[in-house]
Parts: structure tokens; sequence; C-alpha cells
């Protein structure tokens, strides 16, 4: 049984149980807990009260509702603050509008500095390391690894802050042309790209290894800004009731299903919180590609690593899905001495294995499917072509799971993860035209670049650091 309940005084405990509680900011501050689990929440409060009276509230002030739940070490007003000044960064009006296309409603997580939805996360969380840093006189050694978005979002959460440097490795050759040179045109001081000759999964297994060298960590002052960090989750939850609001309201409808297009399992994670919390949501279906770890394993319960497969939808290129462990935690009765045999089972095997609460599902509030390359290509054609939107590819990978799960009444919401235009090649493959553009990709194109390629090699990743970080 979960345990829900409305919090005043807030601690973040570890999945992995060894870990000292800890208060929002200093979770913020540590990312990965230093017993190598993950940060999560003592208590998950039940809003189911509040619904009513949030339903028509802005973002920002939506967001300030349900942040101001998990965060008892910031004064309110400076919490506000912050909100609404990371949130005044997005193009549209509404930071994250729902618009109804077809037999779905798709909801555009793209509006932010970099096109992708890790802006929404990333906005709030740069100026979340800046306030801290200066309220403790610290310093913040950022180490990312990203398989496409994640970086440049970072990036520009950060850039030119004095109290923090980032660190983002890619795989070479494994993220869209666009999405490197988001990343690489960025020359501030405080910003250090690295290609590494891997796969995205390399880039994850170097930076947890090297946070969970706590000598390293400590002396080089190391911080995460990927979904490990419990900011990132607690931001996104946000959109969740943003879009259901909106679109119950719309429909009338009394609850909602989401589709979620996904890698790490961070966005979709969210959302599980999000209907823990009270939110009305019916079931949330979890959409992969090629690479399709967690579809096999809320399919079948065995959770088996495979070999990474490069597609045209690159951010969902993992195989092993780092905020998996979270929801494991609540999977195996909050019972922290099981998560860390489960983990290090699978850490020198590759394989766990959980029973199916019902034939051909794990969890009766997740479901899953799986969308391959041309099944993805075929849905960017088709929506273009009959309601005229353009989807991308990871977008375009949910809509087509969304489909083959749409059989209940209450509407459909796909998360749109990133603006299309950071994917031109495959949009035209899809559509026959070259109709991905957007003036902020058209003025990278002549931008001078910066990247140092390092090695699959931890030493050479620690020396790397160490150089820089002195």
């Amino acid at each position: 049984m979960i345990n829900v309940g409305r919090m005043k005084s807030i601690r973040y405990i570890s999945t992995r149980g060894q870990q000292t509680p800890l208060s929002f900011k200093d979770a913020v501050m540590t990312g990965l807990a230093r017993d190598g689990g993950l940060l999560i929440p003592e208590r998950i409060p039940d809003v189911t009260g509040h619904l009513a009276e949030w339903a028509h509230l802005d973002y920002a002030e939506l967001a300030f509702e349900i942040v101001s739940r998990f965060v008892d070490d910031l004064p309110a007003e400076r919490l506000r603050e912050l909100i609404d000044d990371a949130y005044a960064t997005f193009a549209h009006s509404a930071v994250t509008p729902v618009r109804a296309v077809g037999p779905v409603h798709i909801l555009e997580l793209f509006h932010g500095p970099t096109l992708a939805f890790k802006d929404i996360a990333l906005q709030w969380l740069g100026r979340l390391f800046e306030e801290i840093l200066e309220e403790r006189d610290g310093r913040l050694n950022i180490l990312a690894a990203t398989s496409g978005d994640t970086g440049s979002a970072a990036i520009a959460g950060v850039r030119g802050q004095e109290r923090v440097q980032i660190f983002v490795m890619h795989p070479r050759g494994r993220v869209s042309a666009l999405q490197e040179r988001q990343m690489t045109s960025v020359l501030d001081a405080n910003v250090h790209n690295l290609a590494v000759e891997g796969s995205f999964d390399d880039c994850q297994q170097l930076m947890k290894t090297l946070f969970n060298d706590l000598a390293f960590k400590d002396a080089h002052s190391l911080g995460s800004v990927n979904s490990v960090n419990w900011a990132r989750v607690l931001s996104q939850i946000v959109y969740y009731f943003y879009a259901a609001f909106r679109v119950m309201d719309s429909t009338g409808a009394a609850r909602v299903q989401f589709t979620v297009p996904t890698g790490n399992f961070g966005d979709i994670l969210a959302g599980w919180y999000a209907k823990q919390m009270g939110l009305p949501i019916e079931r949330l279906i979890l959409a992969t590609n090629e690479n399709d770890i967690l579809a096999r394993f809320f399919c079948t319960g065995v959770y088996a690593k495979g070999q990474v497969v490069s597609t045209i939808n690159p951010s969902m290129d993992i195989q092993v899905a780092s905020n998996f462990e979270r929801w494991l935690y609540y999977k195996v009765g909050q019972e922290p001495e099981a998560i860390a045999e489960l983990m290090a089972r699978f850490a020198e095997q590759g394989h766990i294995e959980l029973p199916c609460e019902q034939q051909g599902q794990v969890d009766r509030d997740i479901v899953a499917g799986t969308s391959d390359t041309q099944r993805t290509l075929a849905t960017i054609k088709r929506y273009y072509e009959q309601f005229d939107y353009l989807l991308d590819p990871h977008t375009a990978a949910g809509v087509f799971v969304a489909e083959q799960h749409n059989e209940l009444d209450e509407p459909m919401i796909c998360l749109a993860t990133a603006h299309p235009a950071k994917f031109p090649e495959a949009i035209e493959e899809a559509t026959g035209k070259d109709l991905a553009r957007h003036p902020l990709f058209e003025a990278l194109a002549q931008a001078p670049t910066r990247c140092d390629v390092i090695a699959n090699n931890l030493d050479e990743l620690r020396a790397y650091l160490a150089a820089r970080t002195a």
C-alpha cells in the first residue's frame, strides 16, 4: 500500500534505504543518493480536495500549488518567483498547450528555449541550483548524460552561471545532427560537451559510477540534472494536471488517459505520481521504439537488458531506464532491502522478473506497446496528410501506440516531447517534403562548435573532470 498524505515537514529518502533523510534543497544538490539509490519523498500528498479549485489556474500558478506540496525549505514567495521566471522563457502563453488532433489530444511540451519537453524541468532546475549555491556560497560541477534533448536543455538552464560548470556526455554519432549542434554551439566558458565512443547507456553508466565514487563526487562537487534528480520528476508532474484539467473541461469527461513515449521512464513516472496524488487518470500507456525493455517488462514482468539499436527517435534508444527503480520501490511494498537486492541482481545478470497482476500486465495502472521505425514514419505521414499536424518521431511513436489502446471512452492525451524541426531527416523521409524547419535551427547552421571526444572509459572521464574542476 502506498503511503499517501498531505506533507508538512518534508524529507527525501533513498529507494535503497541507506541514505540519511534529506531536505528538498539537499535532495536537489545530491542528485543520486549516496547509497546508489534514487531519492523520493517519504510520503505522497493527496490533493484530491484541491482539484476543483486548481482546474482553471494558469500554468505557473498550478506549478506553484503542486511543487509547494513537496518543498518546505524555500519561502513560498521565492518559490513562486523562481517558477514564474522559469516559465516566462516559453514561447507559448499556455506553456504546455493541448490540441485536439484527430482521435487524440496532443500535449505540446516543446515550446521552451530548446524545443523539447526537458526545458520544463531544466529551466526551473537551473534557477534552483543558482538560488541554492548563492545562499550557500557554493560551487557545482554538473555531470549529465544525454540521448538527445536533455543536454541542450540542461545547458540552456545553466549557461553563463558563475557558480556552475556543466559537463554533458552524448553518444558520439547517435544523436541527431541538430541535437548535437544545439549542444556544441554553446561556447560559454562553463559549458563542456563530451562525445563518448559508445551508447547512451554507456554514458549513463559512466555517470552513475562516478556518482557512486563518493570521495570523487565530494572532492569535485558533482551534481546531476538527469532525471535521477527528484526535482526533474517533480516539475513534470505539473503538466499532467494542466492537460487533464483542460481536456476534461473541453470534453466533459471525468477521467483521462495519457500515452507517453519514453526511454528512461522519468516522464511516465511523473504521470504515475500524478495519479497517486489523486488526478483522475484511468491509465498510463507506455510507448517505446525498438529499444523495448520497458514495453516487454510491463507486458511480461521480465526486465532484461538487450543491445541498444539506433533509431529515428534517439531519445528513446535506451536499454537501462534509470527511473525504473523509483516505480519498482513502490511495487515491492516500499522495501529498500528488496530494491537493493533486485538492482544488484540486475547489475550482475542484466535480468530480473516480477509476477504479473493479470494476464499480460504487471501493473493495472500502466499498459505498454511498441512502435518500430516504419510504423512511426507511417504515423507521421498519416497525421500530416489527414490532420495537417506534424509529429516528431518520438511523439509519433507514442501516437501509434495510443491508437492501439484507444478502446476506452476516456479521452486520450499524447505527450508531444519535441518539436519536429529537431528531426528534419525523419520528417522528410516520412512525408517526402522539407517541412521540419524552425528559426532557431536556421541560426545554428553556421554557428561554431566546441566538443571533446573521449573513450568509453571511466579513468579517462575521471581525468577529464579532475583537470577542469580542481
